[in-house]
């Protein structure tokens, strides 16, 4: 007879969302299981957002190395290691994830190795893997099974030709040039490593500018720094006709009626995400769901009692931080040690260069809204500490509502943007005012007082333009 186990909380997915969950579970003194089918840490750790970062450190201090005379340096000979590059990666994501697996230990959570279904309420069955045949029974169940890359249709994925971000993350061999097939953080980020190493860079999408979904001054800037690093940017644009040889990849570029054929080495789709519930319930387990993704009720309840879900299987905005905070408020809820709350406040980055982050509404939203509003700017040009290291592309840019002065959005493209957000998650968190940003001293010269500045531009009180 097979092994059965109980527990007061089995997770199925050791990603952001799954380990997150599990180790807030074992921190309340709870017995809990984590399944997870690769090691832990899901897609972010080990084939996105860690991994990834590596890749584009690499590629950030190579070109450095690149303009070392600009600093009064000398560097001459540089050159890189592609596969090095690669390898250095991949041993990152599994020093994190080893790293994860200790935190299990540490908090006596049991680490199932297997694809985990449901196969009723309340009981998981271990169908594949290391660990297949054993049954976890669970008084609480929380789903964080996450998302997969989305293919391009009619194209089949070789690693080499045809690519999404995972096999990228794990090429040994660079190619001379790269059709990236959207724009969004994915697209973007690959595209300024592949083009810092020497690739002929074609990025591909659909909608009007890249980074769709961000701030149009903030895309129209990075889209400009695009062009200039030479990565040719084609917005407005779709692709059909992709045919892979042995010798390459063509592809056709349709912007209107104009049809413009192109053939290069490989192919990148970064067309967006699709919902990873494959196999993880069985046809005994009915929850609702919304084009794929699994609905939750204010608590990440679903419609079945004991069935929790959390993460990127929920739905947008897809970010491992959200996935994260969104779990353990779960966690906390289902046993009673707080209040969940549902995401509404969230930063996003992309860690191309120039990097870009932002949190709350655009500019375009707010004016769709009909919001009588203000904004404020500061460019990194007119900072000392920017202009000093070399990193004067950019600005900061708050938008506040003209009433009561809340911070309705603030936008961030230059260097270190992706750190310097979180000065603003938490003003709005606490609902600060720009006049509260000016009045807090910032430490000169840093960065940061470029949001001090761009807040004080809000009432025309900068005092740096």
């Amino acid at each position: 007879m097979a092994e059965t186990n109980e527990y007061d909380l089995v997770v199925i997915g050791g990603g952001p969302a799954g380990y997150a969950g599990a180790i807030r579970a074992g921190q309340l003194g709870k017995k809990v299981a984590c399944v997870e089918m690769e090691r832990p840490g899901g897609t972010c750790l080990n084939w996105g957002c860690i991994p990834s970062k590596a890749l584009l450190k690499s590629a950030e201090l190579y070109q450095k190395m690149l303009h070392a005379a600009d600093f009064g340096l000398s560097a001459e000979s540089v050159s890189f290691d592609f596969e090095k590059i690669v390898s250095r990666s991949r041993k990152v994501a599994e020093t994190m994830a080893g790293g994860i697996e200790f935190l299990f230990k540490k908090n006596k959570i049991d680490y199932i190795r297997g694809l985990g279904q449901v196969t009723v309420p309340g009981m998981v069955e271990i169908k594949a893997g290391p660990d297949k045949g054993k049954f976890l029974k669970a008084k609480n169940i929380l789903l964080a099974t996450g998302c997969k890359m989305r293919p391009f249709p009619g194209l089949e994925l070789d690693g080499e030709r045809v690519m999404t971000s995972r096999e990228a993350l794990a090429q040994k061999k660079q190619p001379k040039s790269v059709v990236i097939i959207g724009a969004g953080a994915i697209g973007v980020e690959f595209a300024y490593f592949y083009n810092a190493l020497g690739t002929e860079v074609t990025l591909v999408e659909v909608l009007d500018q890249v980074l769709p979904v961000e701030d149009e001054e903030v895309s129209k800037l990075l889209g400009r720094s695009f062009k200039k690093q030479g990565i040719k940017v084609h917005t407005g644009t779709k692709v059909d006709n992709v045919k892979v040889s042995k010798t390459g990849v063509s592809v056709g570029l349709i912007k209107g009626d104009k049809v413009t054929p192109l053939k290069v080495d490989a192919v990148l789709s970064a067309i967006g995400v699709v919902p990873n519930l494959e196999g993880a319930l069985s046809s005994k387990v009915k929850l609702n769901q919304d084009r794929g993704y699994l609905t939750v009720d204010e608590n990440y309840a679903t419609n079945v009692a004991g069935i929790y879900a959390a993460g990127d299987i929920i739905g947008p905005p897809w970010l491992a931080h959200v996935a994260t905070y969104e779990a353990i408020q779960a966690v906390n809820g289902m046993f009673g040690a707080g209040k969940p709350k549902r995401v509404d406040l969230f930063p996003g980055c992309t860690y191309c260069l120039p990097q870009v982050a932002s949190i709350g509404k655009t500019e375009q939203a707010i004016k769709a809204e009909g919001i009588k509003y203000k904004v404020g700017k500061f460019p990194f040009a007119a900072s000392g500490k920017a202009v000093a290291s070399n990193a004067s592309e950019g600005f900061v840019k708050v938008i506040s509502a003209e009433e009561d002065g809340e911070i309705l959005g603030v936008h961030i493209i230059g260097a270190d943007a992706t750190e310097l957000i979180a000065e603003y998650a938490l003003a709005m968190e606490l609902e600060a005012t720009p006049l509260e940003i000016h009045e807090t001293i910032h430490a000169h010269p840093t960065l940061s007082e470029a949001l001090m500045e761009a807040a004080a531009d809000t009432e025309n009180q900068a005092i740096h333009i």
